[in-house]
């Protein structure tokens, strides 16, 4: 009797040990289980923080009415310094939730580019797939994000026309770049890209007062790229009585052969037209440039540009063709941190006056400048 119940109590105390011991192992799978789930909806989800700082010290002759010269330490020679954030889910069968948000500041002060806005450049949210991507809110438009990689400036906000064709009789016709209220789709298919915004003008009572467009279509095999783009920007009517507006349209078409792995070659056009709502004579011009940019060792690039624009139509009645010769030599100190020297002159016929660069408020007929800079990305 007493070996039976030993027997009847060891197999109690096997079996709650065995219980015991499944209720462990239980247990931790279930935790293991939670923490690869928590570990790939982590991984699902990204979120960058990116940006560009660029300073250098510069030298402009021309610099104000008495034609004295000046030098300054000038924020974004290169590039437009700015702080961005970047951010993807991976909501599943190839879908994903993304997000920008990105603001251009002056290093030479710590300003924003543009007083009272947080996000200057990008502030979007849209969604990405095998269809390719749609974002709402501010961005930069078609014809930006297609035409600018073919200037050989290189998104140069100093010492090139791309964006603004140069400052001429107090006219810059240029693109548009970045824009609220916008929605804009893109999308790689084989060898061609195609793009298209539009930009909501919020105007009571019209949809046509201050709305925007544009539409791209780029191709790319090999060392050959091309791109194409149209836009339009209306402004705001007359008046109550008279919803006539001025509208700007402007055609791009540029292209880019690699020859080797050292040389680049660029080519771009633009037609600018302004119609304006006064019945007034359009303002037109056409605006062309080209340039090479040659690696003459892993880490020295060299570059030259020439930017030259017909103006049709001036205040003056007098032909400007402003034309600027731009060059720059880059040392690349490692693969985020640049040494850069550039140098541009430009001058405008008839004794109009013509500047350097898009925000620059021109005092001559002519303009030298110079500027020696650092830039870092990270």
């Amino acid at each position: 009797m007493q070996l039976s119940r030993n027997r009847t109590a060891n197999k109690k105390i096997l079996h709650n040990g065995g219980t015991t011991m499944k209720r462990k192992y239980l247990a931790a799978a279930t935790l293991a289980a939670l923490g690869t789930l928590a570990s790939g909806a982590y991984a699902q989800t990204s979120v960058t923080v990116y940006g560009i700082i660029d300073t250098g010290v510069e030298y402009v002759n021309n610099a104000n009415a008495n034609k004295d010269g000046l030098v300054r330490l000038s924020s974004g020679a290169m590039n437009t310094s700015r702080i961005g954030f970047r951010g993807t889910e991976d909501l599943g069968g190839g879908l994903k939730a993304v997000f920008q948000l990105e603001n251009g500041f002056k290093t030479d002060t710590g300003e924003f580019d543009s007083a009272g806005l947080l996000f200057n450049r990008q502030a979007n949210v849209g969604l990405e797939g095998s269809f390719g991507k749609v974002v709402l809110g501010r961005s930069f438009t078609t014809t930006y994000d297609f035409i600018l990689p073919f200037d050989p400036m290189g998104y140069s906000a100093q010492y090139s026309w791309v964006t603004s064709a140069g400052a001429t009789g107090g006219r810059k016709d240029g693109m548009p770049t970045n824009q609220p209220n916008i929605i804009k789709y893109q999308g790689k298919f084989g060898d061609f890209k195609l793009g298209a915004t539009y930009g909501f003008g919020e105007t009571a009572g019209s949809t046509s007062d201050s709305a925007k467009y544009d539409v791209g279509v780029g191709y790319e095999s090999g060392p050959f790229r091309i791109a194409a783009t149209f836009d339009r920007v209306n402004g705001t009517a007359a008046s109550a009585t008279n919803s006539a507006y001025d509208k700007a349209t402007t055609i791009h078409l540029a292209g880019n052969y690699q020859l080797g792995s050292n040389l680049s070659l660029s080519l771009g056009y633009r037609n600018y037209k302004k119609t304006l709502a006064s019945n007034a004579a359009d303002l037109r011009s056409d605006f062309f440039w080209g340039g090479a940019s040659y690696k003459v060792t892993p880490v020295v690039t060299l570059i030259g540009a020439i930017y030259y624009q017909n103006i049709k139509n001036v205040a003056s009645g007098k032909d400007a063709d402003p034309i600027m010769y731009s060059v720059r030599g880059k040392y690349a100190l490692s693969k985020r941190t640049d040494l850069y020297l550039s140098a541009a002159y430009a001058k405008a016929k008839n004794s109009q006056l013509v500047g350097l660069s898009r925000d620059d408020i021109a005092y001559g007929s002519s303009q030298t400048g110079v500027i020696a800079g650092i830039q870092h990305r990270f």
